[in-house]
């Protein structure tokens, strides 16, 4: 079996027989990759701790027909800050699901792996709730179908726009609003993160709890009506703050 080395970030496990352990992992060069790693559930394990989801690697694998092995494994970067947070976990958790669920085995999505590398590091410098549905909506609009929120999508104008359709695929007017309604400062956000301004939309300090709460259930409420399933991995918390 070939031996190749690539660079990744784990996105699920789970048990294999009594100490293995099947691990996927998105990967800069290969895209997504599913690997066995043999005896990482053993006390002795030498990298066992390094291959949990969310983990940054460098990670040496034997190819294989259908899994690849595991063969070493070094930390790139630690998610201290991340782990001691439990809002900032399951957000990270949502985004190693979401970007699972997006790439295919060994097709090489580097935007993807560039995109989720991108969220985690800065989920593990500072925590927002907008993060994680900033990332959706940056994925949805990399597949080409990110919502439209400049014009009603049934009418074409711009003014009046008071509901978001997750169907619809994007904002409607106070005439033909059918979705459910949308205030203007989530508005503004979605604009700002559609359009590569979300360093912008993380340091605001001025949004209301509603607007935060209106761009999170929004972001994944198109992801999974574009995935077709619900997102297992989904915050835990109502009243979500920036």
């Amino acid at each position: 079996m070939p031996l190749y080395r690539d660079v990744g970030v784990v996105l699920r496990t789970h048990k294999l027989g009594e100490s293995d352990r099947i691990v996927t992992l998105i990967t800069q060069d290969s895209g997504k990759v599913r690997a066995v790693a043999k005896g990482v559930r053993k006390t002795t394990s030498k990298f066992g701790s390094r291959l949990e989801p969310m983990s940054h690697v460098q990670v040496q694998l034997y190819r294989g027909r259908q899994l690849d092995i595991v063969n070493q494994v070094e930390l790139v970067e630690i998610s201290t800050a991340t782990r001691a947070n439990l809002e900032a976990t399951t957000d990270g958790l949502a985004m190693c699901e979401v970007v699972e669920q997006l790439s295919e085995d060994r097709s090489p999505s580097p935007h993807l792996y560039r995109m989720l590398v991108g969220a985690l590091r800065q989920l593990n410098v500072a925590y927002s709730a907008l993060l994680l549905p900033a990332l959706q909506l940056r994925l949805l609009e990399e597949e080409g179908v990110g919502p439209r929120v400049d014009r009603c999508v049934v009418c074409e104008t711009s003014d009046d726009l008071v509901a978001i359709d997750v169907q619809g695929g994007g904002v409607q007017c106070l005439q033909h609003r059918r979705g459910v309604p949308i205030s203007v400062p989530a508005l503004e956000v979605l604009r700002d993160v559609l359009n590569g301004r979300v360093a912008s939309v993380l340091r605001r300090q001025d949004l209301p709890v509603q607007a935060v709460r209106e761009v999170v259930s929004f972001a994944r409420g198109a992801m999974e009506h574009h995935l077709e399933r619900r997102i297992r991995s989904s915050s835990l918390f109502e009243a979500p703050q920036p």
